[in-house]
């Protein structure tokens, strides 16, 4: 399914849409192939204006469980889909690339992005104590 979300293949859609639709119906296809790029483009641009609305109406670095967060998160989400995710921005920490939620019960979940894909992400007990760690530093440089 990521595959649908990369920009490779969705240069290539819009190319055959537009060349196809040259091919079989002349200027009037590529007239429709245009149409289709520019509505996929402003229904991507209205997805992401109505995250980042969402987002600015939150408190920073809050959410509402740590535990839903954790579920829902995966290795190669962009920052799009993890502010979707959070509902919110995050605190920026010492560490690079590195920001940070708290929830209500004072656990927190600490998500490391390297070019604006997931790499890692750790979750804090309200005791301070890691218990879910993923990808060890070797595995998170080869990720990255």
């Amino acid at each position: 399914m990521r595959i649908l979300r990369s920009n490779g293949f969705g240069g290539l859609l819009a190319g055959v849409a537009i060349l196809g639709g040259g091919f079989l119906y002349g200027w009037r296809g590529v007239a429709l192939g245009l149409t289709i790029v520019v509505f996929w483009m402003i229904l991507q641009f209205s997805q992401a204006s109505r995250t980042l609305r969402h987002v600015a109406q939150t408190p920073k670095g809050r959410i509402d469980s740590v535990v839903r967060v954790q579920s829902k998160l995966a290795h190669g989400m962009t920052l799009g889909e993890v502010l979707a995710v959070t509902g919110s921005l995050g605190l920026p920490t010492k560490i690079r690339d590195e920001f940070i939620w708290q929830d209500d019960t004072g656990h927190d979940i600490a998500i490391t992005l390297r070019r604006g894909v997931v790499v890692r992400w750790a979750v804090t007990r309200a005791d301070d104590s890691r218990f879910m760690d993923y990808l060890d530093d070797e595995q998170q440089d080869k990720a990255a």
